[in-house]
């Protein structure tokens, strides 16, 4: 029972949901209410049509399976709307639809990461990346971003350049940003593109939080025109629709490829949920709701760096897209002697508010910075900085 496969002994374990266990912990032992910056997902409930849909779905009797790759309505509802969006005829059979974008991830990874394959990430970036490509024996190699006050994250072009060698398999580009809440300017989603394609490298495009935009034009590598030679597209419902629990991501890559996550999907997991794809049918039609719901996190963006820009001792930049900020505590962890880790742990235990340590988010750039989500309410968030604001005045008086 305890010869378990070797690789598993490379992977860390660690998740921002490790956080979220220690605050329910003190919230238990030390009756604080915490205010929770932690969150990675919309608080806000499943637009109601959807939620009906799935339910009418249910009364019908539609719990049968579906085909592994999706329902055949809603692969073309897809296609069609990536059409109209991005300019291109997508079409049904360069559609998988999959239980989350996770799964979307990581049967790409699957497809094509053998032991030894180099795949190049941005550091920081989502913990999940480099756990999978580890899992499957490849090599996680980092490509830092640069962090300017004033501008934001950023990569430079010669060192994503010299960081590819015949090894390597693959790049993952995310795009809006996590955890830095970055959108990237086109021109870097270009380059990007571009040089994959020169290089022969498969591109993953995991481009989840692509609704939640906030000042600049988002280009997607959908809008590249030989986008079929190279990209693998990752999105889903789950950010867009506020549908996190519903588990439903899916891929858009050429005809072949997807033929492939086919028998993959139908060996991992046979088929997604059959009901909450037909409640996702009906996500297309709510995109009033959508709208309503980015107005909103724009609003709370506004209110978060407002607040946080009154903090001595952090370095802040107004993010862009999805819903986190990615302030610098360089100061703070100076003065207190702490790292990422146990400063997040502290904020929790002593002024009850949850934050995840940039060191989750793999490699070394994120070290000296914490990741806050702005997905609760306004008068949370001035309570939650407030609380920071005070613990940090501590620190940096200490």
């Amino acid at each position: 029972m305890e010869s378990f496969a070797s690789s598993l002994s490379k992977l860390t374990g660690e998740s921002t949901l490790l956080y979220q266990e220690i605050a329910r912990k003190v919230e238990k032992t030390k009756g604080i209410k915490t205010i929770n910056f932690g969150i990675g997902q919309p608080d806000l409930p499943t637009p109601q049509r959807i939620r009906d849909e799935a339910k009418v779905a249910l009364e019908k009797g539609y719990t049968a399976y579906t085909p592994a790759l999706g329902l055949d309505e809603l692969r073309s509802k897809i296609a069609e709307f990536l059409s109209q969006k991005y300019g291109d005829k997508i079409i049904k059979d360069e559609i998988a639809v999959t239980p989350g974008a996770k799964t979307a991830l990581f049967l790409a990874f699957l497809a094509y990461v053998n032991p030894g394959d180099e795949v190049i990430l941005f550091d920081p970036s989502f913990y999940s990346y480099a756990e999978v490509v580890k899992l499957l024996g490849g090599k996680p190699v980092y490509v830092p971003l640069h962090f300017d006050q004033g501008k934001g994250f950023y990569y430079v072009t010669d060192e994503l350049s010299s960081k590819i060698s015949p090894k390597t398999k693959m790049i993952v580009y995310n795009n809006p940003h996590n955890p830095t809440g970055m959108t990237f300017d086109a021109d870097l989603s270009k380059t990007v593109a571009e040089i994959s394609q020169e290089r022969k490298i498969v591109l993953i495009s995991d481009e989840i939080y692509d609704y939640f935009v906030f000042d600049k034009n988002f280009w997607s590598v959908l809008q590249t025109p030989s986008w079929r030679d190279n990209v693998i597209y990752i999105n889903g419902f789950s950010k867009t629709f506020s549908m996190t629990g519903w588990r439903l991501g899916y891929i858009v890559a050429r005809k072949e490829v997807i033929g492939k996550m086919g028998i993959l999907a139908s060996n991992i997991y046979t088929c997604p949920t059959s009901f909450a794809q037909y409640g996702a049918l009906a996500s297309f039609d709510s995109f009033a709701q959508v709208k309503e719901m980015i107005d909103l996190f724009r609003r709370r963006r506004d209110v978060m760096y407002n607040e946080l820009s009154g903090v001595k001792g952090i370095k802040v930049y107004k993010s862009s897209g999805a819903f986190y900020m990615f302030p610098d505590f360089s100061e703070v962890l100076g003065a207190g002697g702490m790292d990422s880790k146990s400063l997040a742990v502290k904020l929790i235990e002593e002024a009850g508010v949850v934050t995840i340590p940039g060191e989750v988010f793999p490699e070394r750039v994120g070290k000296n910075f914490l990741r806050l989500s702005f997905a609760l309410g306004e008068e949370k968030i001035k309570e939650g900085v407030s609380r920071m604001k005070l613990f940090v005045e501590k620190v940096l008086s200490s």
